[in-house]
């Protein structure tokens, strides 16, 4: 009997599809056409973006900038985030704030010195709030042995700013903008705690969606390979210590193109501006979706046949995928330049 009501199940939603995609596209392409020509226009908006001091949120004040918002800028590093701020106000943003702090740690988000209590300056002086809530990750690690610094910083670093930013989000009917990765979706050799920190942060920001209605919009970016320290190679390493292993990120990478991160970023502000719920980039990543969606054995036995197996197993970076990035002219056609060097921001 169960079978067979499964089966009637499967019948009428399938019936169903059939009468409601058609007019669901035709929305949905007319959605897109109408936001492609009259796209959000941030300027003289409020716009606040955490890990802003390097790689994917660095680009992101970039291009913002460039738009005119004012930005204010929160990250750890607080020399890089100066410089950050500095060509941010060159490239066209009537006004920057940097400040320095730790989204990770609920101590440093709901004290006199959070970033949203900070927004004061611009609030005296301006007739604008919070419009816009970027949310990006300052550090990340390709792998590591314990789940703790992956939790801290890839979850709780968007909740605890998150839970902070919506009472000013909704009196402006702003939106929030989450950074998340490829990785929530598909799964990574290498990647276990990284991949799980990041399904834990897309799942949170659609089912936050789902409850604000329409009182918040939210956009998630789900970015491919991006040229950003992360995929230079920066790790936490088992002792607890942030490192470049150029050797483990081939072993995880190996001959993934990686997308230049300026491009990424246009592409991303874009999208938001008109209205994205999603953002995948680069755009290829959707095939790679698809596949765990209807092939995951496929993907499953790919990944690992790229990833794990080798002559150590896990515990090797002798990957497949290593040795095909460093055959010939590999690595140059798939790795920007900044990639090929181990050095990053230490301040």
């Amino acid at each position: 009997m169960s079978r067979l009501a499964g089966a009637a199940l499967q019948a009428t939603l399938a019936a169903l599809l059939a009468v409601v995609l058609p007019p669901y596209y035709v929305y949905k392409l007319t959605t897109y056409l109408l936001n492609a020509v009259f796209p959000e226009d941030v300027a003289g908006k409020v716009v606040l973006i955490t890990g802003a001091s390097s790689g994917i949120g660095e680009h992101l004040a970039y291009e913002y900038a460039k738009r005119r918002a004012y930005l204010a800028l929160v990250a750890r590093r607080e020399v890089s985030l100066r410089d950050v701020g500095d060509r941010a106000l060159a490239l066209g943003s009537p006004g920057v704030l940097v400040l320095p702090a730790d989204v990770s740690k609920p101590e440093q988000c709901d004290n006199s010195r959070t970033p949203l209590h900070c927004l004061s300056p611009f609030r005296d002086n301006l007739p604008i709030v919070l419009s816009v809530f970027v949310l990006t990750d300052e550090c990340g690690c390709c792998f590591c042995t314990s789940s703790t610094p992956d939790q801290d910083i890839n979850f709780w670093g968007h909740v605890y700013p998150t839970r902070l930013a919506i009472p000013h989000l909704r009196k402006t009917h702003g939106r929030i903008i989450g950074v998340t990765s490829n990785s929530s979706y598909i799964f990574i050799g290498r990647n276990t705690f990284y991949n799980a920190s990041k399904a834990a942060a897309l799942n949170f920001y659609d089912t936050l969606r789902m409850e604000l209605g329409g009182d918040i919009r939210i956009t998630e970016v789900v970015p491919g390979v991006v040229e950003s320290e992360i995929t230079k190679g920066k790790i936490l390493s088992k002792e607890g210590e942030m490192k470049v292993d150029q050797d483990e990120r081939d072993a995880i990478l190996g001959p993934t193109p990686a997308e230049r991160v300026g491009d990424f970023a246009r592409t991303v502000v874009r999208d938001v501006c008109r209205g994205a719920r999603y953002v995948f980039e680069p755009r290829w990543y959707m095939g790679v979706y698809l596949l765990r969606v209807c092939l995951p054995e496929v993907l499953s036995w790919s990944s690992r046949l790229l990833t794990v197996d080798g002559a150590g197993g896990v515990s090797s970076t002798d990957t497949l995928g290593k040795w095909l990035v460093e055959l010939p002219s590999v690595r140059r056609a798939t790795q920007p330049p900044s990639l090929r060097s181990p050095e990053i921001k230490d301040q």
